[in-house]
């Protein structure tokens, strides 16, 4: 419950319980004044690792820290008074095995005030997932396109066409079976994801799925148009924010050079009260 707000934070059971229910809202956010945007709307807000290349302009997720999970995700859980916090591990922090998983979990989870983390990975995973939730770590899984995976998977394409929709299925059930309370499905054929979907006793979480998932993630630049060189397929634009803050600062840089800003309106006065 939120002292600020009287509304229950959901639980990680709360949202395992929503299967098959109204779908579920989440959105990426990686500081305190987006966090408190997107809270009023959100059952579950991420804190993705997704901040690397969004935020520190790396060129893929796999430059990012534990460190640069615990500062982002200490802000965001500064701005959140109702929706549920759930952080990534990034990679290299949990692959090595169970113990590494606990150890660096506990800490995102003590650190942030988070209520669960999410890792990526399917049947490999399944054993170290298992571990963590039989000892209080809630666990989102992450399988289909896996970021930290793309040197393997020979990059952004899309996971689960023709027969490999076979290891997709093998890796969503595997999670599910191992205590993971929801699986976000990543850029899968549609009917793929419907079949999971289906298959699965947890939520499934689509981005670049199926509108049949039991609920929705986007990245919140992506979603408001903060990028202008790069659309992905299945992100819906809501807004054009990089357009907007284009023009304004157009604006601002031409007002500062023909001296009309600031303004006497933004001026201090000497002791008088006029402007010097």
């Amino acid at each position: 419950m939120s002292a600020s707000t009287g509304i229950k934070t959901p639980t990680p059971a709360d949202i395992r319980a929503r299967k098959g229910k109204t779908p579920l809202v989440c959105l990426t956010a990686y500081t305190t004044p987006v966090a408190r945007l997107v809270d009023p709307h959100c059952d579950i807000v991420l804190v993705g690792d997704s901040l690397g290349m969004v935020l520190h302009g790396l060129p893929s997720t796999l430059g990012v820290t534990m460190e640069m999970m615990l500062l982002h995700g200490q802000a965001v859980a500064r701005g959140l008074s109702r929706a549920m916090l759930v952080i990534d591990m990034p990679f290299g922090s949990y692959e090595e095995g169970p113990e590494q998983a606990f150890r660096n979990a506990a800490r995102l989870m003590a650190d942030t005030g988070a209520a669960a983390v999410k890792l990526e990975g399917g049947v490999a995973m399944a054993a170290t997932i298992a571990f963590l939730t039989a000892r209080g770590i809630p666990v989102m899984a992450h399988v289909g396109l896996t970021p930290q995976a793309i040197n393997t998977l020979g990059g952004y394409k899309v996971q689960g066409r023709g027969p490999d929709a076979d290891r997709v299925l093998a890796d969503a059930r595997a999670v599910a079976g191992a205590g993971a309370f929801a699986v976000v499905l990543e850029k899968i054929p549609s009917p793929l994801a419907d079949r999971i979907t289906a298959d699965l006793p947890v939520p499934t979480i689509g981005i670049g799925a199926s509108a049949r998932c039991d609920g929705q993630v986007l990245v919140v630049d992506d979603m408001l148009g903060l990028f202008s060189d790069f659309r992905p397929k299945f992100v819906k634009r809501y807004a054009e924010l990089a357009e907007t803050a284009d023009a304004a600062i157009a604006r601002y840089a031409e007002e500062v050079r023909t001296r009309s800003f600031p303004g006497p309106e933004h001026e201090f006065g000497d002791e008088k009260g006029k402007p010097a």
